[in-house]
């Protein structure tokens, strides 16, 4: 079932999916006296997609529904009345199904009871639109004003113009515009990283054994070729690297301008309990239990016609050859690439760094060898070790696969990845790797044996951060590991490093004004890599330790926290138009207050505020243990200023 790659495309692509709105809505009202009203919802259906009619045949697509909040406001309201839809056979269904494109407005008449006084009448909208790729589900709250004149546009929340009391009035608000350059200042770095896993990445496919026997018999060509033989296996390099870099491509035009939406898909528990499942996918492949394979069409039409074409459109399809030929092999690295860019903040452009990275690593000896084809007898022979290479990316991709699920164990709350579960887990992957190249090396001292020696004695080093009060602390690891204070063994809280912190801004507030120390906001997550570098690498540093242990009040808010807010706490932000958005978990709820505050969504995010509420210097996000030090010194030194 696994054998076609355009089902792993299909999952990704339906992910993007769900940043999409494919359906634009806004709601007016016409009055009509004696309190009588009309009702008119318009929807703005994007091109390609289709929005169900209100009433269709069972086993169809999901009609398209309109329900009242509250009904007793009315003495009387009509059915929701719909123009003549479009009946066509729709290829998701395979049936025949009235759906809508385009534009579409709905009427609905009401007449409201004299005693009722609000200005804002609400309903619920269900819907299913298609295109004819994937299906979306959607359900939302339709405001209509019975006060204002014109439509409301109900759209995706925008924190940009609310007003609500998650709006705090911090001091000094000038420091937080220049806050948002410390992100920039990290991005170079993140995608030089990206640019070398890329690299790691490709070339490691080039040892497997989809790709390595392929280099003396691709260079060979080459070289045989007396007239521009290396001229071509120049652009037959940049040939591979550009068609790598064009597979990110479309993931441009899926990107969404919703402010939280990244956050969103590294935070949510079903996208990364789904990232488990295909990481999964990808190890048991590169296990050999099946191939994924592209078209077989495909490789034969790319390799005829580099045999019809001359020059560059020959070489061309040379390359496109390779790509397609090596694809059972370098997918699942491709894939682990394409993942990595979907939950990193980076998004479409992180994607493109890593695809320029493999392609770079790929191309580079058929065009090195092309030039010195006297290395090429000097190439190890192809056997048995590349399938030994591919098995152990195999293992390293079910390793990655349980940092999913451990996200998905965080969020949830569920209590099963602990610590110490998670290492035991890993300790078993790099043991049995390790066994593997061991079986392999037919007992004789070669790489199987050295490499296999390495990932054992690996396993045993990472088994010393098991036991209680552990003084290893595989600091190389945080990030991916659940964060210390998840533990089987009983600790004195839940935070970082056994500091004293507080989970909610008011509490921390007002311990802050008891012990006139200032605060050290902490915006963080369970899902989040760089909180756990920070907390575990530049917390534990003895001086830094020592500031948050004795000198600030420390408050970490989770904005991927699911734990419901109590019903009398759950948060109603309202913009300027009267739509509304409720916050109703604690996540959402500092989600939002960070995004109100400090016109930024992303983790870690770390201000330092006195108890006045005054910010003491510029908030910073993910950075190096130096630089955080000098800025938690020069902000206490600030506050003492005072």
């Amino acid at each position: 079932m696994f054998r076609n790659f355009y089902i792993v495309l299909f999952l990704f692509l339906s992910i993007n999916s769900l940043t999409q709105e494919p359906v634009t809505w806004s709601t007016s009202v016409k009055d009509n006296g004696s309190g009588n009203f009309t009702f008119i919802t318009k929807a703005e259906v994007s091109e390609n997609w289709r929005l169900y009619a209100l009433t269709l045949p069972e086993g169809g697509a999901l009609p398209t529904e309109f329900n009242f909040v509250d009904e007793s406001i009315f003495e009387s309201f009509s059915k929701v009345n719909e123009p003549n839809p479009i009946t066509k056979f729709d290829p998701i269904f395979q049936i025949e199904q009235s759906y809508y494109t385009n534009e579409v407005v709905f009427y609905q008449d009401v007449k409201i009871k004299d005693s009722f006084s609000g200005d804002i009448i609400e309903q619920e909208l269900v819907y299913q639109v298609c295109d004819d790729r994937v299906c979306l589900f959607r359900d939302l709250n339709l405001e209509f004003s019975l006060t204002s004149t014109g439509f409301l546009d109900i759209k995706s929340f925008d924190y940009s113009n609310v007003s609500s009391d998650l709006i705090v009035d911090f001091k000094n608000k000038d420091l937080i515009l220049n806050s948002v350059d410390t992100k920039s200042q990290n991005l170079l770095t993140n995608r030089l990283n990206i640019l070398l896993l890329g690299l790691i990445g490709g070339f490691l496919a080039l040892l497997t054994p989809c790709v390595f026997p392929m280099i003396p018999l691709t260079v060979s060509f080459f070289s045989s070729k007396k007239k521009n033989g290396k001229l071509y296996s120049l652009t037959y390099g940049a040939f591979i690297i550009i068609i790598y870099i064009s597979l990110s491509i479309p993931f441009y035009f899926l990107e969404s301008i919703n402010p939280e939406i990244l956050n969103q898909i590294s935070t949510s528990p079903i996208l990364n309990f789904l990232f488990f499942i295909i990481f999964i996918v990808f190890a048991l492949s590169l296990f050999g239990l099946f191939d994924f394979t592209l078209p077989s069409s495909w490789t034969t039409s790319a390799d005829s016609k580099s045999n019809l074409y001359t020059g560059l459109f020959s070489t061309f399809f040379m390359a496109l050859t390779l790509v397609l030929v090596s694809f059972s092999c370098t997918g699942p690295i491709l894939g682990t690439l394409l993942v990595g860019s979907i939950s990193n903040e980076g998004g479409a452009i992180d994607l493109t760094y890593g695809m320029l990275g493999f392609g770079i690593a790929l191309s580079i000896p058929f065009t090195l060898l092309a030039f010195f084809p006297n290395f090429i007898s000097k190439l190890p022979k192809s056997g048995s070790w590349t399938n030994s290479i591919k098995v152990v990316l195999g293992f390293i991709e079910l390793a990655l696969a349980f940092k999913f699920l451990s996200n998905v164990d965080l969020i949830q709350e569920w209590g099963i990845l602990k610590r110490e579960v998670f290492i035991i887990i890993w300790v078993v992957i790099l043991v049995l790797c390790g066994l593997y190249l061991f079986k392999q090396s037919n007992k004789k001292v070669n790489s199987h044996l050295l490499f296999g020696l390495i990932f054992i004695i690996s396993g045993i080093i990472m088994s010393t951060g098991i036991p209680n009060n552990s003084t290893v602390k595989l600091s190389i690891l945080s990030g991916l590991l659940p964060p210390e204070f998840y533990s089987i063994y009983n600790s004195e809280n839940d935070c970082p490093l056994g500091l004293d912190c507080f989970k909610d801004f008011d509490e921390g507030l007002k311990i802050s004004k008891e012990l006139n120390k200032p605060m050290l906001i902490d915006f963080t997550g369970w899902a989040c890599a760089n909180c756990r570098r920070v907390e575990e690498n530049t917390w534990s540093d003895p001086e830094i330790f020592d500031y948050l242990n004795n000198d600030v009040v420390l408050i970490s808010l989770y904005v991927d926290d699911r734990s419901l807010l109590k019903d009398k706490n759950i948060i109603t932000l309202r913009d300027q138009y009267g739509n509304s958005k409720n916050l109703e978990t604690i996540g959402q709820k500092w989600s939002a207050f960070q995004t109100l505050n400090f016109n930024i969504n992303s983790q870690p995010y770390y201000v330092l505020v006195s108890p006045n509420l005054e910010i003491l210097n510029t908030p910073i996000q993910y950075v190096d243990t130096e630089t955080y030090r000098t800025w938690i010194t020069s902000g206490l030194s600030n506050y003492n200023l005072k």
